[in-house]
């Protein structure tokens, strides 16, 4: 709809309600309506759930050997072993006590 019927339309609209508007009020109001519908966007939700995407998880083989080495120095000191969380986490006993060691790479500084 172009502006200029838009404007007859509201001051048609306006002076059957009783209540007319002049043709510098009818402009504005008629800016104002294209504008809403310039920026009005409808989103909407499919019905069918997105389907995930499988990300396959990147293996670090340093972090891999360090954990390795330390298990095998903690095997050598008779420690007893509980759990190895994939490369990154080591549980054991020593003395009756319980302690997990975590192994943390950091990014390089920029």
């Amino acid at each position: 709809m172009d502006k200029e019927k838009l404007i007859k339309s509201i001051m048609k609209e306006a002076e059957q309600d009783g209540e007319p508007v002049t043709r510098e009020e009818a402009e504005e109001m008629a800016e104002m309506e294209l504008k809403a519908k310039a920026n009005n966007k409808r989103y909407e939700q499919s019905e069918k759930p997105r389907k995930k995407a499988v990300k396959t998880r990147k293996v670090d083989e340093n972090k891999k050997h360090l954990l390795g080495c330390i298990q095998n120095l903690l095997l050598g000191m008779e420690v007893n072993i509980l759990s190895v969380k994939t490369e990154t986490e080591l549980s054991f006993e020593y003395k009756d006590e319980l302690y997990t060691m975590k192994l943390v790479k950091h990014r390089t500084k920029k």
